[in-house]
């Protein structure tokens, strides 16, 4: 659709990534001072809105971690991310290797730079932990990767304006203050019993989770703090978000690495709209 076009992408390839859907949610975020993302993510709303303050939180430290050191470094941390994207790296041999010095380095700028080369050389831009917390996404065989010299520019440029954090949602929802605009996109409640899109990393969202989040967000709504959240159309969805005003479309995914097997699933958006008298 044309007016895609406008939007920043990240520069991370990510599950469940935003873009895509970026007129429908700047649609019904409201305005405010500040913005805070407690499932940031590749941070694609937070690159394609213009809130004066942005707090961005994810329980992935290395993500975090990731956009902090960009935001420090800038250009030099860019060009030595840069210098991990050659031919002779784009190997079964040198993606292991490279992945291994990963999950064991102490060196935390070159973790950073690693994290973005996994993300970009990985299969089908998945990010992935075992039980011990290694990352083990296997190699994803591209002829080229690409590496995200713009997006890395426009990103730092704008996360002079943005705090990153790694804690629970519920202690970074609880920073809010009147003027704040919260922005959650939570591991989506599955389409069917047998899926499960929780296991990305090593800290579960399930049910529990997910009626903690809408009770949280009922609460500061009630205290006039707008919370706008993303999720799968579903039963559950509707009841857990039964105090919000609920907008739903379809939207187009891929269900397997053949990219001729598509499939529309309905997804919402539930605004808790910040209004005292709710």
């Amino acid at each position: 659709m044309a007016e895609r076009s406008e939007y920043m992408k990240p520069f991370l390839k990510w599950a469940g990534n935003k873009h895509r859907i970026m007129d429908k949610i700047r649609e019904l975020l409201p305005p405010g001072r500040r913005l805070i993302e407690p499932f940031a993510g590749s941070a694609a709303v937070f690159l394609n809105t213009d809130y004066k303050e942005n707090i961005l939180n994810d329980m992935n430290s290395d993500l975090i971690h990731l956009f902090m050191t960009l935001k420090e470094y800038g250009l030099s941390f860019i060009d030595e991310c840069k210098q991990l994207f050659i031919d002779e790296n784009n190997t079964p041999q040198a993606y292991y290797q490279l992945r291994e010095e990963f999950n064991q380095t102490t060196d935390l700028i070159r973790k950073a730079a690693l994290f973005l080369y996994l993300n970009r050389h990985g299969y089908n831009g998945l990010c992935r932990y075992n039980s011990f917390g290694h990352y083990n996404v296997p190699f994803g065989r591209y002829k080229k990767p690409y590496f995200p010299y713009k997006e890395m520019v426009i990103f730092y440029q704008k996360a002079q304006t943005a705090h990153f954090i790694s804690e629970d949602f519920e202690s970074v929802m609880n920073q809010a203050e009147l003027g704040d605009v919260i922005y959650c996109d939570p591991p989506y409640v599955p389409i069917s019993q047998t899926a499960n899109f929780t296991s990305y990393h090593a800290n579960g969202f399930g049910p529990e989770e997910q009626l903690r989040l809408a009770k949280v967000a009922e609460e500061l709504s009630k205290k006039g703090i707008p919370v706008l959240i993303s999720n799968h159309f579903s039963d559950f969805t509707l009841k857990a978000y039964s105090l919000a005003e609920i907008s739903s479309f379809d939207v187009q995914r891929f269900i397997s690495c053949d990219g001729k097997k598509r499939k529309k699933v309905t997804e919402l958006l539930a605004l808790f709209s910040g209004k005292k008298s709710i």
